[in-house]
C-alpha cells in the first residue's frame, strides 16, 4: 500500500465514523421524540436504525483491521486507527442506549399517561451535542475542542443527579406513579450513558491527537446508581 492510499484509506475511515455518528444522533432524537409522543411506530424506527448501526460498526471494525494489516502505520497514524476502533465501539452503544430508552417508551405506552419531574428532551438534547462535538473534534484533530467536551459532561451528570432524586420521591410519595417513575429513571441513566460515551470519545481524541491518556483523570461520579433498584 503506497503512502497515499494509506492516507486515503484513513480518510474514508474517517467519513465512516462520521456517518455511524450521524446515525447515533438520529438514534437519540428518535428515542427522546418517542418518549415525548409515546408513539410505538417511533420506536419501531429506532429499532430497524439499531440494526443498521450494528452492520455500519462491522463494517468499519473491518475496514480498520484491513489498513492494519497492509500498513505498518507510523505511531500517529496508529493511535488513529486504534481511536477509530475504539470510537466506533462507543457510537454503537449509543445505539444501543437509544434502543434501550424506546423499549422503556414501549414499557410506558402501557401505563396510564403521566408527566414525570424529568427534562428528558433538554438531557438528549446535551447528551446529542456532546456526541455531535466529539465528533466533530475527531474529524477536526483537535484535542482542545474533545477537552471541552469532558467539561459538558458535569451537567448530564447533574440532570441524572436530579432526575434520581425527583424520580425517587414520586416513588415513595406517590405508589400508583412508581412504575412509570422507574421508567423514566432509567431513560435518565441511558441519557447519562449516552454523555459518558461521548466523553470515552473525547478521551480517545486526546489519546490520538496528543498521546495522553486521560480517562479517570475526573472524580469518580457519586450519583446513585439506577440500575441497583431493579428493572421495572
Amino acid at each position: 500500500m503506497t503512502r497515499i492510499r494509506f492516507q486515503q484509506s484513513l480518510d474514508e475511515l474517517k467519513d465512516q465514523l462520521l456517518e455511524m455518528g450521524g446515525m447515533a444522533e438520529q438514534a437519540i432524537q428518535r428515542a427522546t421524540l418517542a418518549y415525548r409522543t409515546r408513539d410505538l411506530s417511533i420506536c419501531e424506527l429506532v429499532s430497524q436504525g439499531e440494526v443498521a448501526i450494528n452492520r455500519k460498526q462491522r463494517e468499519i471494525d473491518q475496514a480498520a483491521t484491513d489498513v492494519l494489516a497492509m500498513e505498518q502505520p507510523m505511531a500517529v497514524d496508529l493511535r488513529f486507527i486504534l481511536s477509530a476502533i475504539k470510537i466506533n465501539a462507543e457510537l454503537e452503544r449509543v445505539g444501543d442506549s437509544a434502543e434501550n430508552i424506546s423499549g422503556r417508551v414501549r414499557k410506558m405506552k402501557k401505563m396510564g399517561a403521566a408527566e414525570m419531574p424529568v427534562d428528558v428532551p433538554r438531557m438528549a438534547a446535551l447528551a446529542s451535542e456532546m456526541v455531535r462535538k466529539s465528533l466533530q473534534s475527531f474529524i477536526d484533530g483537535d484535542a482542545e475542542s474533545a477537552r471541552a467536551v469532558l467539561a459538558m459532561d458535569d451537567a448530564v451528570d447533574a440532570m441524572n443527579r436530579a432526575a434520581y432524586k425527583a424520580l425517587t420521591a414520586v416513588m415513595t410519595e406517590q405508589g400508583n406513579l412508581a412504575p412509570q417513575a422507574l421508567n423514566a429513571l432509567m431513560i435518565a441513566r441511558a441519557l447519562e450513558r449516552i454523555a459518558d460515551h461521548a466523553t470515552s470519545i473525547a478521551e480517545d481524541v486526546i489519546f490520538w491527537v496528543q498521546g495522553a491518556d486521560v480517562r479517570h483523570s475526573k472524580s469518580l461520579k457519586t450519583a446513585p446508581d439506577p440500575h441497583e433498584m431493579g428493572a421495572a
